[in-house]
Order: structure tokens, then C-alpha cells, then sequence
């Protein structure tokens, strides 16, 4: 399936008078000459998966291979219980997006939604709004067409890979995606949605894919949990009814433009930002040894 832009989402959806979610499950159907009973079947499974990376990256001992990372889902939903600063809804909407993150680090089965490096963003934002709001499964699997949509425009016009466009085009793009998604569960318009996505995407515009010793876990996983604090800020202004001056096409040429003019050093190579920090390049010697 493909959309051109996310004004041709739009356009479509106010044309059959359709949410986002109906006009890709319907169009997804029709172009893989299948029902759209068998389209929603998988996507349900996604879903399934998802909650499963929840379940068990939230684990006390869980380590990656590397052992750089792990644990901090469980200590997040330990956190989440004393409700903390902004209360448990937010914060288990962290310990998701953590713990999928950590338990793709430890090799475990994950969407890549869009990617593995962002995968934690799409269940800390639509898993815990499902269960937040005590929603049927349904409206997270349709949730997840929503983000779908909005994910292949992007993919489209731009770039969804770290190494082309930098982190913006990996946890900025699931940030948007998970943005747009959560309107349309709190039941806003396409246009909302729309906006919701430009403003998630233009606050993470520049952001640099720099992994310490290569691999998509410092910073990539804490990176998710502040994409979905982002795409959370990014609904609740849209839904409030405050718009992006600039259009969420304009955005993602944004991000095209800044993709390809960003340093190579700074897309997933290893070889600036974060990954050549002292303490960046001494846990690479303990890794990998010099």
C-alpha cells in the first residue's frame, strides 16, 4: 500500500468519510487482493508480540548480549508504582517503551515499528492509552493502521533508517507515528492527528543516530522512552485543537533535507556524538577490546 503524502491521507479519509485506520485497512485489503479480516488478523498479532516484549523486558534480570544494558524496565514499573511526578499512566507508559527496547537488545522477538531501534515507542504509547482508558483491543489494533499509514508516508518522502537520516528518521518518525495513533484513539479527526504527527517529527528534527560501540542500546533506548513522552505532548496539543504552522508534509521534507546533510558521523556510523565519548569509546575497549 502506498500514500503519497499525508494530505492524500486526508483528502481520502474526509472523501469516503473514513478515520485514518479504516481508510489503510480497507485500501491494505484491496491492494493485497485479501479480506480484511486476514489484514486485521495480522496486525492483531503485531499487537500480540508487542504485548509479549512488554511482558518480558519488564523482568528484574534481563540482560542484553552485550551486558550494557538491562534491568531498567523493571525498575521503571517499580517507579511507576509510586505513581512518581506526573502519575502511573505516564510512567507505565515508559516502562513499555523500555522494556520493549531492552528486550530487543537481549535478542528477543519484537516489532520493528518502524524499526527496530525505535520499537519501544508504539507500545509505550498505544498499549498503555489501550489500557489507560480500558479500550478494546481493537482500537489498539486499528491504532496501529493509523500509525502504519502515517509510517509508510514518512518511509515514502523521507527516510525511516538511522543510517540515512539520522535517529529523527528512527525514534522521530515512531514519536510521530505514536502520535497520530493516540488521537484517533481519543477519538480526534484526521487533520489532528495530522498535526499531531508535525509536531512530534519537527521537535526531534536533527536528531543524531550515535551508538556507543555500534549497537542500539545507548542511547536508543532511553531515547525511546523520551519518544513517547513526545508523542503523548504532541496528541494533547492537537487534540486541544493547536495546529502546526508548519504541515506535517513540509515536516517530513524538513527531515529529508536535514537526513541528507547530516555528517555521516553522526548516522549510525559510531563515529561521533555519543559514541566517541570518553566513556562511549572506554565501554567499546570493554566490549569488543581494542
Amino acid at each position: 500500500m502506498e500514500f503519497d503524502s499525508i494530505q492524500q491521507l486526508l483528502t481520502m479519509a474526509e472523501k469516503e468519510k473514513l478515520t485514518i485506520s479504516e481508510l489503510t485497512l480497507q485500501t491494505q485489503a484491496q491492494q493485497c487482493e485479501c479480506s480484511e479480516e486476514e489484514i486485521y488478523d495480522q496486525m492483531a498479532e503485531n499487537l500480540h508480540v508487542m504485548l509479549e516484549a512488554i511482558k518480558n523486558g519488564s523482568v528484574k534480570d534481563i540482560k542484553s548480549t552485550s551486558g550494557l544494558t538491562g534491568g531498567d524496565g523493571w525498575r521503571m514499573s517499580q517507579y511507576a508504582k509510586k505513581k512518581g511526578i506526573l502519575g502511573e499512566f505516564f510512567n507505565r507508559s515508559i516502562t513499555y517503551a523500555i522494556a520493549v527496547s531492552e528486550y530487543n537488545a537481549a535478542m528477543g522477538k519484537i516489532v520493528a515499528s518502524p524499526t527496530a531501534g525505535s520499537c519501544g515507542i508504539l507500545p509505550g504509547t498505544i498499549i498503555s492509552m489501550m489500557e489507560e482508558r480500558k479500550l478494546p483491543e481493537k482500537s489498539a489494533v486499528m491504532a496501529l493502521f493509523t500509525a502504519g499509514a502515517f509510517g509508510m508516508v514518512i518511509a515514502k518522502n523521507a527516510s525511516l533508517a538511522g543510517a540515512e537520516g539520522g535517529c529523527q528518521a528512527e525514534c522521530g518518525s515512531a514519536s510521530a507515528m505514536g502520535a497520530a495513533a493516540l488521537v484517533e484513539m481519543a477519538g480526534g479527526t484526521p487533520e489532528m492527528s495530522a498535526n499531531a504527527c508535525a509536531i512530534a517529527l519537527k521537535n526531534q528534527l536533527g536528531l543524531v543516530c550515535d551508538p556507543v560501540a555500534g549497537l542500539v542500546e545507548v542511547p536508543c533506548i532511553k531515547r525511546n522512552a523520551a519518544g513517547v513522552s513526545i508523542a503523548f505532548t504532541a496528541a494533547e496539543m492537537a487534540l486541544a485543537g493547536i495546529k502546526s504552522v508548519i504541515p506535517a508534509d513540509e515536516v517530513i521534507e524538513a527531515m529529508r533535507q536535514i537526513g541528507e546533510t547530516m555528517p555521516c558521523a553522526l548516522r549510525e556510523t559510531g563515529q561521533g556524538g555519543l559514541a566517541v565519548s570518553a566513556t562511549g569509546i572506554r565501554l567499546k575497549k570493554e566490549i569488543f577490546g581494542d
